[in-house]
Parts: structure tokens; C-alpha cells; sequence
């Protein structure tokens, strides 16, 4: 992304063409959200993850071999087909890693990908700037093409059992349960399916629903640090501004993998995850953290920050996506893929907000505002999640043994508990 935003503005020389690129990109993701739950229900998550590599890696080769008259419609074709497969490519991956790993190691499973993430994420910020620099766009496009065809190959390689991620009869049998018949199921076309199955994915938890919806004020608050971070840089060194940028980055990013070092050693050691109570209490950290980042603390202090909010941001990861895969596997992938669209929709808006209020206001400002929404919500999912774990207490206390059901993501139960026992 480096790269290509770089190259946009370079092509262009318009900062509003970089702008439409991100903008087009985000809104293919949220398109691919709205369906990807349907085409979880209908082709398996490996070919999903498979088509949506061979799409990436290939839009890239078409932006290499365009012509100089047609590089501008190459960026669109590039910024829509990243967007959309990415998403396809992320939900499908964090559905089926309960089918690939067992429901008893899916905290470690996640912990794992998102370390694999951060590691990159440094790779590839310390290496734009490099590869660009000294052999120019295309070697860094060739670059970036060949990741697609290794995780192409290495998604082959992956043991998902079962073929589509909902069978026929699950799906017909889950939305039965949800109060429609197997015969209108089948008579719906393909557009309006998703709605009514993947809302049904938050219904089937209490306060699944506010978890996704913070997850979304979560990517509204990640704008407004995404953005006001080069002009706050900017401030420190007018001369060298990527050097503040790149440590953040970078100090975040360990912040992030020692949180997925010790979530790891705790799944392993206890066999349960860090739940809905991890996720809200992160989020609280994370946005608190972000704010103070901008507070004109000591390089010293600032990095200390931004590696709590790297620790916090892994914690709140898991623990998201853990919940999740809690689900029945006829809604999980309608759960992730209506997250996804809540994320993009969560940070395109913050993205057009917090540009025109960086205009009038401060870096510290603006983050305070973005990140505090996400505080407030935060702390109101934490007490919907503590009064869920009364209610369910006061519910046990007349049951008998054998009728008590414990741990039923479909139920809520453990909506504010640990998520996984093992």
C-alpha cells in the first residue's frame, strides 16, 4: 500500500487522487462484507482465500503491463479488486481457522495469524521505501504480485475439511430456526439473502450486536491516529517526518507481538481465551493509549505508549475474533462479514471526518475526540457485558444440574465470559 499510494500521487499529482483510490478501496470492502457470508454458504473458504489471491496477484500484473493511457483506469481496477478480495480473503481465513484447528486452540491460532500480521506489517513498512526508492514501482509491484502467488500456494496447502463452510441442510435447518422455511429459503434470490441471515448472526448472542458496533467505532477511532499521525510527525521533524512514523509503526507492531506471546502461552497453559471482557477493557487501553501518543510526552515516554497500544490492539484482535468463531458455523461467516463491512464503513467515514476536522483542529484533538467515542461505547459494552454475567448467575441459581447449559455461543451465555474452555 505504500507503493501504490505513492505511485497514485505520483502518476497523478493529485493528493485527492490518492484520496479516491482509498476511498474506492475501502468501499469495495464494504460491499464484499455484505456477501461474503452468502458465498461462505455456498463455496468453501479455501477457494474463497484461493480465488481472492489469484484476483489480487493478477489486477497487479495488469497494472504492470498497462500502457501509460490506461494506468489511471489499472489504479481503479487494482484499489477495487484489493478491496474486495481482501475482505473475502480476511473473513474466510478467521471462519474457518475453527475447522482447521479444533475450537480448543482457536485463541492460539489467532494469536498466531495476528503475530504473522504484525511481523509483516514491519517487513513491509521497513521495505517500501527501499525496494522504491533503488529499483523503482514496478520491481516493488513484482514484489508485491509474488506474495499473493506464495499465499495463493500456501492456501492450497491448508487443511480445511468439510468443503463449504454451510451445508445445504445446515443452512436450510439454521434458517428454519430463525423462523423461515426451507422453501422460501430456497426461492430467495441471491441479492437480498444475506440481511436477514447475517443480522440473525448478531441476534444470537446478547450483545453481539454492540460488539460489532464498537468493533466499527474502534475503526472510526483508527482513522483519526492513521491520519494525524504524519501531520504530528510533521510538527516534531519538518525535515525527516517518516522517522517518527516508521518507530510508532514499529515499536506498535512489538507491542503487538508480545501480547500475542503471552495470549498464546495463556490459551496453551488454561485452555481458554481472553473473551468479550478482554476485548471491551482492550479497546478502553488501546484508545487511551492513542490519545496520549499525541500528547507531546518524550520520544521515551511516546514509545512506551505506542508499545501499550500494540499490546492492547493484539488483546482486543483475539479476543474479537475468538468470539466470533463462537458461532454456529452457519452464521459465523454472515458475523465476519457484516464486521467487515462495519469496519470499512467505520474508518471511510472517520477518514473523511477527520480530514477536514485536521484542518481547523489539533492532531491531539481530533484523536481525543475519535478514540473517546470509542472509550464511551467501550464502557458501555463492559457494563452490558458485567449485567449479562449477572443475569445468567441469578438464571443458574434454581436449575438443576443436569438443565444448566453452559457455554453456548448460540444461547449468549458467554457472551460476557471466557469465550473457549478447551
Amino acid at each position: 500500500m505504500v507503493a501504490l499510494n505513492l505511485f497514485v500521487y505520483e502518476t497523478t499529482g493529485r493528493a485527492l487522487a490518492m484520496g479516491l483510490f482509498m476511498a474506492v478501496r475501502l468501499a469495495s470492502g464494504f460491499v464484499a462484507g455484505l456477501v461474503v457470508g452468502g458465498l461462505l454458504a455456498r463455496f468453501s473458504a479455501k477457494s474463497i482465500m484461493l480465488w481472492a489471491n489469484v484476483g489480487q496477484g493478477s489486477v497487479m500484473l495488469v497494472l504492470i503491463l498497462a500502457p501509460e493511457s490506461l494506468v489511471t483506469g489499472a489504479l481503479m481496477a487494482v484499489s477495487v479488486v484489493i478491496g474486495a478480495c481482501g475482505t473475502l480473503f480476511m473473513v474466510a481465513l478467521r471462519s474457518s481457522i475453527p475447522e482447521m484447528v479444533g475450537e480448543d486452540r482457536r485463541a492460539w491460532a489467532n494469536s498466531l495469524s495476528i503475530t504473522g500480521r504484525s511481523l509483516a506489517m514491519v517487513a513491509g513498512f521497513a521495505s517500501a521505501g527501499v525496494v522504491v526508492s533503488l529499483v523503482g514501482y514496478t520491481a516493488a509491484f513484482l514484489l508485491d504480485m509474488a506474495t499473493f502467488v506464495v499465499c495463493a500456494v500456501t492456501v492450497a496447502l491448508l487443511p480445511i475439511a468439510g468443503g463449504k463452510g454451510a451445508t445445504s441442510a445446515d443452512e436450510a435447518s439454521g434458517t428454519e430456526k430463525a423462523g423461515k422455511s426451507e422453501k422460501a429459503e430456497k426461492s430467495e434470490k441471491s441479492g437480498p439473502r444475506w440481511r436477514p441471515v447475517a443480522f440473525l448472526a448478531l441476534a444470537a448472542a446478547p450483545g453481539l450486536g454492540l460488539m460489532v458496533a464498537l468493533r466499527g467505532v474502534d475503526a472510526f477511532g483508527s482513522s483519526s491516529h492513521n491520519a494525524a499521525l504524519p501531520i504530528y510527525s510533521t510538527s516534531l521533524d519538518a525535515s525527516n517526518p517518516a522517522v517518527f512514523v516508521s518507530a510508532f509503526w514499529c515499536v506498535w507492531a512489538l507491542g503487538n507481538i508480545g501480547a500475542q506471546q503471552v495470549i498464546q502461552r495463556y490459551a496453551q497453559r488454561t485452555g481458554r481465551s481472553v473473551g468479550a471482557l478482554g476485548f471491551g477493557y482492550g479497546t478502553v487501553v488501546m484508545s487511551a493509549a492513542f490519545i496520549a501518543a499525541f500528547a507531546g510526552f518524550p520520544l521515551a515516554v511516546t514509545a512506551v505508549i505506542a508499545l501499550i497500544a500494540g499490546a492492547a490492539d493484539g488483546l482486543t484482535e483475539v479476543a474479537y475474533t475468538s468470539h466470533l468463531q463462537t458461532l454456529p458455523a452457519t452464521l459465523r461467516g454472515h458475523a465476519f462479514g457484516l464486521s467487515a463491512t462495519f469496519e470499512n464503513l467505520g474508518f471511510g467515514v472517520g477518514m473523511i471526518l477527520v480530514a477536514a476536522a485536521l484542518d481547523r483542529f489539533t492532531p491531539l484533538a481530533v484523536v481525543g475526540w475519535s478514540h473517546g467515542a470509542a472509550i464511551v461505547v467501550a464502557v458501555v459494552f463492559l457494563l452490558r457485558v458485567a449485567g449479562l454475567r449477572r443475569a445468567e448467575r441469578t438464571g443458574r441459581v434454581g436449575l438443576r444440574k443436569e438443565e444448566a447449559v453452559e457455554g453456548r455461543p448460540d444461547r449468549g451465555d458467554r457472551d460476557g465470559a471466557e469465550v473457549s474452555r478447551g
